[in-house]
């Protein structure tokens, strides 16, 4: 009987999904459960990522001309309540303040005092309150676009949570803007879109999916809704990001209105766009492995570890100053928005301990060094995306003059790999049968990994909802990236025109 070959992380991907993503989390040691239920702790590896992600993400924003601001924590009710369909569509997660002071209780603990005259809601998102920033900001035409960005956390009463995909209290960021025609807020829309796809494909090494939402999967308040969709290993959808063009609802409610060219007054037209640390927890489940955390380079904290290797203290000398002079080398070659990252890791822990360690955590490249290399001006040198065992002996001016070479040979590679996972996975379907088989696993107690994307001709309405509820599945978008297709809805009969993507997601 074949040995089973043993991995870092148990359970594997295959025989619990769920449980490895945490497992992977716990190994790669990016974050942790926190006192406050629902939330989290993100740890330094965790969110040295977040930031390199917010780097190049803000360089992007600033590119197309956008600015950074910051609006309050804190929402009045009221604002809220001026916008129906809006409140409707977080009023089940909000968080609210209704008190503004502790005082000693009756039984020695703290009790709520001083009533605020008004509820305050913590941030779920900002559209209402940069609203009603924007209806002072905003009095004529010269004053548009506005174009502001803001980085913050918010909050959502999330029931089930899971962490960096859905917890009670996240980071994101929030773009809203504000146009003096209609043409100019689509654009915008469309252009954040691509930003979005741009960021997910060529830095995360993501594939996506751009496209519109449904009406029943539309952000409430806005006309139209787009996002970027990827397919994660276990073969669900990830919502990467999404754009909405939110016409003049928001303008209306908010009282944003100016006087245009010819001295009419009229209500601006508005957009909204957002990403989130979910964008972690959707690099983990498209690149990871039975080890650990596989990472992009052009978004990994460190590219380059060094791992010193000696036994004497006259080895330790002659290995630490040959590392330190390969870590100085190194960082001074170009790699993508900067420089190669390098971590000479010089701890007094076992080498095949340390080792592990940065396997987990998923370092691109690891270079071991001991006397020998030294000897022989030469490295150890491991890949992540390759198998743990598959090193060889690389000379040190080979290396250091190809580095920049490497890292983008193995971020090529996996966004191939990831494309080529998804397309294996991505199926038309045309007929009811055929997707109910499609998206219903062999055990229904504990499923396995099943489905994917299934592009379907569906019609617009309630009906069809109610359908793909009882098989756990959503329509995920209408792709932009199709041309008309006349045809028949699998759900209803209905003439449809074009095909939306199905799938079950997170």
């Amino acid at each position: 009987m074949a040995k089973k070959p043993a991995n870092a992380i148990s359970p594997t991907r295959q025989e619990d999904y769920p449980q490895w993503y945490q497992e992977v989390i716990k190994a790669a040691d990016l974050a942790e459960g926190s006192d406050v239920r629902g939330c989290m702790v993100i740890k330094p590896w965790g969110y040295s990522l977040w930031e390199n992600m917010q780097s190049v993400l803000d360089g992007m924003f600033k590119e197309t001309g956008h600015e950074n601001a910051y609006f309050p924590l804190f929402i009045p009710m009221r604002f809220l309540e001026k916008e129906a369909e809006h409140v409707e569509g977080f009023a089940k997660e909000c968080a609210v303040v209704t008190h503004h002071r502790l005082e000693p209780g009756p039984d020695g603990g703290l009790v709520p005092a001083g009533p605020l005259d008004e509820p305050l809601i913590v941030r779920p998102t900002s559209e209402t309150i940069i609203g009603a920033t924007y209806a002072r900001w905003i009095q004529s035409y010269r004053d548009l676009p506005i174009l502001i960005n803001q980085w913050a956390n918010v909050v959502r009463w999330e029931m089930r949570t899971r962490m960096f995909l859905r917890t009670a209290e996240f980071l994101w960021q929030e773009g809203h803007t504000a146009h003096a025609t209609e043409e100019e807020a689509v654009d915008e829309t469309m252009q954040m879109l691509r930003v979005y796809a741009d960021f997910a494909e060529n830095y995360m090494a993501m594939p996506v999916v751009q496209g519109e939402k449904t009406d029943g999967e539309r952000f409430p308040g806005a006309v139209a809704t787009y996002s970027i969709e990827a397919m994660m290993q276990d073969r669900k959808a990830l919502q990467a990001g999404t754009s909405h063009f939110l016409g003049q609802n928001f303008s209306k409610a908010q009282e944003i209105k100016f006087q245009d060219q010819n001295g009419q007054e009229v209500f601006a037209w508005t957009t909204s766009w957002g990403v989130s640390t979910r964008l972690v927890g959707g690099l983990l489940m498209t690149h990871s492995d039975d080890d650990g955390l596989v990472l992009p380079p052009r978004i990994a904290p460190k590219h380059v570890v060094i791992l010193p290797i000696y036994r004497k203290d006259d080895e330790k000398a002659k290995v630490l100053e040959y590392c330190d002079r390969l870590k100085q080398d190194l960082q001074q070659q170009p790699f993508a928005t900067g420089h190669v990252r390098v971590l000479v890791d010089d701890r007094d822990l076992r080498g095949g301990e340390k080792n592990w360690q940065h396997i987990k955590r998923g370092v691109p490249l690891r270079m071991e060094v001991g006397p020998r290399d030294v000897e022989g001006n030469a490295v150890f040198l491991g890949r992540r995306d390759q198998s743990v065992k598959d090193k060889k002996s690389v000379p040190r001016d080979e290396i250091v003059a190809n580095v920049a070479q490497l890292l983008d040979e193995i971020q090529n590679g996996l966004f191939q790999k990831a494309l080529e996972m998804r397309e294996e996975n991505t199926t038309q379907i045309d007929s009811l049968d055929d997707f109910k088989a499609y998206f219903t696993p062999k055990d229904e107690k504990k499923p396995e990994i099943h489905g994917g994307f299934a592009w379907c001709h569906w019609s617009e309405g309630p009906e069809v909802e109610e359908i793909i509820k009882d098989l756990k599945v959503t329509i995920r978008c209408v792709p932009l990236d199709q041309n008309n297709e006349p045809g028949t809805c699998i759900f209803t009969g209905k003439p449809s025109e074009r095909r939306a993507v199905f799938a079950k997601a997170y």
